[in-house]
């Protein structure tokens, strides 16, 4: 008995040690052969891809502006003489006709300074006439009728301009439009240096674009320019309008230049102060590399595309841009005409995935790992 349980003590430790041993070999080849084959797997990545071409492509300038009266369309009425405001006859916003009252001053005091001209229209020109039969006969020097008469004539100037201040003592409306600004009220005493009501032409406006004095330097009058509402070019579509003119000088409160624009097609009546967002078709190129927003990834202080290979192996590949639109990016260098590149899904994208096509609006859903232990 003490024999064969010695001889099975024997063959037990033997065992053992083999099983150690067979186990050890067995998970060093398999620690290999397991980081070889990680090593070799790629992540496999569902994405949209598109072939680039040439095709035409519009840098465009944007910039913020405000509908404004076109020169010649427009009526800034001051009152003739001093007064005092009597009646202010509108508001501002309201629609008026031509000849249609504005402001009413008091007409007593234009009353009183006619009557003060005519009365001394009358007395120069009896003193000129009493100085011209002195000088015909001879008692009264040349020169003192000649000055009389002079005296009369001033006389009568001012007579006519007392004259015409009552008439405009009520300020009417030079043009048929639209009141854009009054800046008086009842009772306010005014002069001729004041601005009172201003009329605007609601259908002879432009739009007042504001750049900078060096994007300014680019823009040229004709060039095409795309109005959308609002403060983007993601606004209401207004329709297309042209450069008017550029100004020459720079605006010495906002620091930037006016560009005018004029717009004749477009889609609705523009209001007056009514903000616009304008795209200026800067410069066309015929034959350029454009490529979708999605595509162009940042990388670091440049940015990156990634190209898929005919096995569908994805590559970074970094890229220079030029201009931009809402949708679409210029590639400058980086990337050639039949290159196939990643679309929506290149955000996240690695170097060297493999790249499944993921059909145009559908996005990847998560995989089933229902069967998967």
């Amino acid at each position: 008995m003490r024999r064969r349980f010695r001889a099975a003590a024997v063959v037990g430790r033997a065992s053992f040690a083999l099983a150690i041993a067979l186990a050890s070999g067995c998970k060093g080849k398999g620690g290999e052969a397991g980081e070889g084959a990680q090593g070799e797997v790629k992540p496999v990545v569902a994405a949209q891809t598109i072939v680039v071409v040439p095709q035409p492509f519009t840098e465009t300038l944007g910039a913020i502006g405000t509908v404004t009266p076109r020169p010649g369309h427009i009526a800034v009425l001051s009152a003739p003489a001093q007064g005092r405001v009597a009646n202010v006859d509108v508001a501002t916003g309201q629609a008026v006709r031509k000849g249609e009252p504005l402001v009413e001053l008091e007409p007593q005091t234009f009353a009183a300074a006619r009557q003060s001209a005519e009365a001394a229209l009358t007395a120069a020109e009896e003193a000129a006439a009493r100085q011209q039969r002195l000088a015909d006969e001879g008692i009264a020097p040349r020169k003192d009728a000649e000055a009389a008469k002079a005296e009369a004539a001033k006389a009568r100037a001012d007579a006519l301009a007392a004259r015409r201040a009552e008439q405009l003592a009520t300020i009417r409306s030079p043009i048929t439009g639209v009141v854009t600004r009054v800046s008086t009220a009842l009772g306010a005493t005014v002069d001729p240096t004041q601005s009172l009501v201003e009329v605007s032409d609601p259908f002879a406006v432009d739009v007042l674009l504001s750049v900078t004095p060096t994007n300014a330097a680019r823009v040229r009058p004709g060039m095409r320019v795309a109005m959308s509402a609002g403060q983007s070019a993601g606004g209401e579509p207004l329709g297309t309008g042209a450069v008017a003119e550029v100004a020459g000088t720079v605006d010495t409160t906002t620091r930037s230049v006016e560009i005018r624009v004029r717009a004749p097609t477009a889609r609705r009546p523009l209001r007056i102060g009514e903000t616009v967002f304008g795209s200026i078709a800067i410069v066309t190129r015929p034959h350029s590399i454009v490529v979708p927003s999605d595509a162009v990834v940042p990388d670091g202080p440049g940015f990156k595309v990634f190209v898929v290979d005919s096995a569908g192996i994805a590559h970074e590949q970094p890229v220079k841009i030029g201009g931009r639109t809402a949708t679409g990016v210029e590639i400058l260098e980086g990337l050639s005409a039949g290159d196939r590149i990643v679309t929506f899904g290149a955000y996240g994208m690695e170097d060297s995935a493999k790249v499944v096509p993921l059909d145009a609006g559908k996005k990847p859903s998560k995989p089933d790992t229902a069967d998967k232990p």
